[in-house]
């Protein structure tokens, strides 16, 4: 049987609300006073006569931490604390016992105990030891949110030191936190659905769904079912009944992927569905409100298919509460050696390569290409060269790419230009700085200046 006391914890914060601590012992003496004396330092203390009764109480609402006594009937402190562990709880606890010696404590550390204490034991000991054990837990939970946010920001990451980059990673800074639908437009493999994940991830919708629709992708006799969702039985085929990717992404953001791909028909039953916030599954005839925010990516300029006829005016402009537009690889200077040089790394540290060297003639050759495919084409080729499976192509035998042509000092003078204004946009036009990364003298960055038309 259980005897849940909870006691009442001293005043705290309201910010800071009180540690739950479970406290379990056969004793119901002692377990009363143990108990007000938790209570009294603060926490929020439930006490149990059973280990059973406190395994089942974690399993619904996990405390901050556990003091158990070791031995009780039936399961014991040791047995509990296996079992805690076993369900995947990660509560720290605090063994108690009255029959304390070395081969107790053994097995009381290897079952995953944080501490023990032989009774009788020193009140103040007893609090000094509970605090360290919360603080160690605080600390250890935010080192798992920070390792979690590190590898989401890695799987999603903006880079770039260059002013063009900043302006668009303060652009989703300004917009992520408004609940406003966006169009993001730019070229194949700029990095549009990064912008998109970076828009939900910073906004207050950020542990809502995330659902993205390759809108090129969808096959148009379903298109409608899975947008929108179908009733049991709809259509042949159509099985139990499915909402759709809008009713999916309920509290959270939609992504849609391509949006200028989208069948005409298709888009006027969206527009309606953004207007009201509501979508009526195929087969039913009722509204189910919904509560998203959209994001749309487009390669084409949406505005140039509206006035072509190509796109709905009305659903362009119920998309586009803002705009954001990607720069082309090619337009961001130094950022494609520091894009190339992540790449490389992260492909050799995934398949146990030494990080693989970025020297002075790669990178000529990484600012000479014009990289029609982006990012996209610049991260290929940064993992095939971490993997050594095939040099990195000269511009004149890209696929695609115009010979370089012209003399040897105009392609020279060319390089020159394109590292010097590299070098500025890195270092946000400090000649000082800039100077010193080129090797040179401040005058002779001026003149060069000068010469390639750089000073603006």
């Amino acid at each position: 049987m259980t005897a849940p006391a909870t006691t009442p914890a001293a005043t705290t914060p309201a910010a800071a609300p009180p540690a739950a601590v479970f406290v379990v012992d056969d004793d119901a003496d002692h377990l009363a006073a143990l108990a007000d004396l938790i209570g009294a330092a603060g926490y929020r203390a439930t006490a149990f006569t059973d280990a059973e009764s406190a395994l089942q109480a974690a399993r619904a609402t996990p405390p901050d931490a556990v003091i158990t006594d070791l031995r009780m009937p039936g399961m014991d402190g040791l047995a509990l604390t296996s079992a805690l562990g076993e369900a995947g709880l990660a509560v720290p606890v605090i063994m108690l016992t009255g029959h304390g010696d070395v081969a107790h404590a053994v097995r009381a550390m290897r079952a995953g105990a944080e501490d023990f204490l032989e009774k009788p034991y020193d009140a103040a000991h007893l609090l000094a030891v509970l605090a360290r054990t919360l603080r160690a837990k605080a600390a250890q939970s935010e080192l798992t949110r920070l390792q979690a946010l590190v590898q989401a920001q890695e799987a999603h990451r903006l880079l770039g030191e260059s002013s063009g980059m900043e302006r668009l990673r303060a652009r989703i800074a300004a917009l992520a936190p408004l609940d406003v639908d966006v169009v993001v437009t730019g070229e194949t493999g700029t990095g549009k659905e990064l912008v998109a994940r970076a828009l939900h991830d910073q906004s207050p919708r950020a542990a809502a769904p995330y659902v993205a629709v390759n809108c090129a992708a969808l096959p148009e006799a379903m298109v409608e079912s899975l947008m929108f969702g179908h009733a049991d039985g709809a259509f042949p085929g159509a099985g139990a009944a499915k909402p759709g990717k809008i009713e999916a992404a309920h509290g959270g953001t939609l992504v849609l992927d391509e949006v200028e791909a989208m069948a005409p028909a298709v888009q006027a039953k969206l527009l309606r569905a953004l207007q009201e916030r509501q979508v009526e599954r195929l087969g039913e005839n009722r509204l189910r409100s919904v509560d998203i925010r959209v994001i749309a990516t487009s390669k084409a300029d949406l505005a140039t298919l509206v006035r072509q006829g190509d796109f709905r005016a009305d659903l362009y402009w119920r998309l586009a509460g803002a705009t954001v537009e990607t720069e082309p690889l090619r337009a961001m200077g130094h950022d494609i050696v520091l894009i190339f040089t992540h790449y490389a790394q992260l492909a050799a540290r995934r398949y146990g390569r030494p990080d693989p060297e970025v020297g002075f003639s790669l990178r000529k050759s990484l600012l000479a290409r014009p990289w029609p495919g982006n990012v996209r084409e610049l991260k290929a080729a940064a993992e095939a060269h971490a993997l050594g499976l095939a040099p990195l192509a000269q511009p004149s035998e890209t696929p695609g790419a115009a010979p370089a042509g012209g003399s040897l000092p105009d392609r020279v003078a060319a390089f020159e230009a394109r590292e010097i204004r590299a070098a500025l946009e890195r270092f946000r036009g400090n000649t000082d700085l800039a100077a010193k990364a080129l090797g040179l003298p401040r005058r002779t960055l001026n003149d060069k200046m000068n010469r390639y038309g750089l000073r603006d």
